[in-house]
């Protein structure tokens, strides 16, 4: 499969240098921001599930309305929706789109968040729900004829899908996480799995993890999960450029980091006043470990953005000229990651240069990657292979 690119969705200016207090949809900046990414050959944007945001189905029909070959990505949580009812909604949407509907499901990493919308399950029990789930739809789209169900966390009696997805078998699901639920849920069951910027070492243990929970689930090696990454590059003509602008980020996220800690008073589960709670999900606690290591990881990867944001969300940044930031990239392609995530931090501004500057140079490394790898395959057993 071909190395594809992902953005993430964002509905009006506010951003976390600049953010707007309680800013409303700004429909004319939604389209611009979606017809950006489409005119620079980004292939999916993410729309982003929170309890207290904006519906992700309407945004992300409203997308497809404006765009051509943009594929939307649905961030959808087991809890909020009941699978029969997420089977048909993404298989409308998909049709809607003509084939470009993906889901990504969050197992939930908070219990604090989950809580919001009446979700009381235990971490390993929203696994086990999510593994549920995952099951559903896919028997939901694959076939017409009615089926039941009948488990802890869902029963129904002859249930028939109608609305086929656009290729009338599936859409793409995608499972992420660090746990080792997550690996084992994901390896057999996704056909994507999503990993937070880590360092090289620590990618590559991750999809080792993957692929083996693929392997012991049956899977052969060419339906093996392809691996996405993400990461908030902070990028400019030269090094100094890129470190200077790396710099005035940091200072702003920062700042807003200790207005957001005043505001949460007392002690926290943190154990000190005003420090942010320590992150529940082993993602982020990753993440804040990997920081204590030191700021720079392999060639760009940049961490006290981490730790100014307590790793909230994907926070790990690469940093430096175009050309560093496009070598980087390509050595988490070389590792097999197939679909690189890269929002920054000047929502729109940057993914117009990442179009410009990141998308291009990317692409036009990838057949001599191909072509290294082909001989280095026929090199040790004359087989060819494609770079995954």
């Amino acid at each position: 499969m071909p190395t594809e690119f992902i953005s993430a969705t964002f509905l009006n200016p506010s951003t976390e240098l600049h953010p707007i207090p309680n800013a409303r949809i700004d429909p004319d900046y939604l389209t611009r921001y979606a017809r950006t990414l489409d005119d620079y050959a980004f292939n999916y944007t993410l729309v982003p599930y929170d309890s207290s945001y904006f519906d992700p189905w309407t945004v992300g029909a409203t997308i497809a309305s404006v765009t051509k070959n943009l594929k939307i990505i649905i961030a959808l949580r087991p809890n909020t929706l009941y699978p029969t009812v997420a089977a048909k909604a993404l298989a409308t949407l998909d049709q809607l789109s003509s084939g470009r509907a993906v889901v990504h499901l969050i197992a939930g990493g908070s219990d604090v968040e989950q809580a919001r919308e009446g979700d009381f399950l235990t971490k390993e029990e929203r696994y086990a729900r999510l593994e549920d789930y995952i099951r559903i739809l896919k028997r939901a789209w694959s076939s017409p004829e009615p089926f039941d169900w009948d488990s802890k966390y869902y029963q129904f009696k002859q249930f028939r899908n109608l609305v086929r997805p656009a290729n009338n078998t599936s859409i793409p699901i995608s499972v992420g996480g660090s746990s080792e639920d997550a690996y084992r849920i994901g390896g057999a069951l996704g056909d994507i799995f999503g990993l937070w910027g880590e360092p090289l070492k620590e990618t590559k243990d991750q999809i080792d993890k993957i692929y083996a929970a693929a392997d012991k689930a049956g899977r052969a090696p060419t339906d093996r999960p392809r691996i996405w990454v993400t990461f908030r590059p902070i990028v400019a003509e030269t090094e100094e450029l890129a470190w200077a602008k790396a710099h005035k980020t940091l200072d702003a996220l920062e700042n807003n980091s200790a207005k957001k800690q005043s505001a949460w008073g007392g002690a926290t589960a943190a154990g000190k006043a005003g420090e942010a709670p320590a992150p529940q999900n082993v993602g982020s606690q990753r993440l804040l470990e990997i920081a204590k290591r030191g700021e720079v990881q392999d060639r760009a990867l940049w961490y006290p953005t981490v730790t100014a944001t307590n790793a909230r969300g994907a926070s790990t940044a690469l940093v430096g000229s175009y050309q560093t930031v496009v070598d980087s990239i390509l050595d988490y392609v070389k590792l097999g990651c197939e679909l690189i995530s890269i929002r920054g931090y000047d929502n729109l501004n940057d993914a117009i240069d990442y179009g410009r500057y990141i998308l291009p140079q990317v692409r036009a490394n990838l057949p001599d990657l191909e072509k290294k790898s082909e001989n280095g395959a026929n090199g040790a057993n004359g087989n060819s292979v494609a770079v995954r």
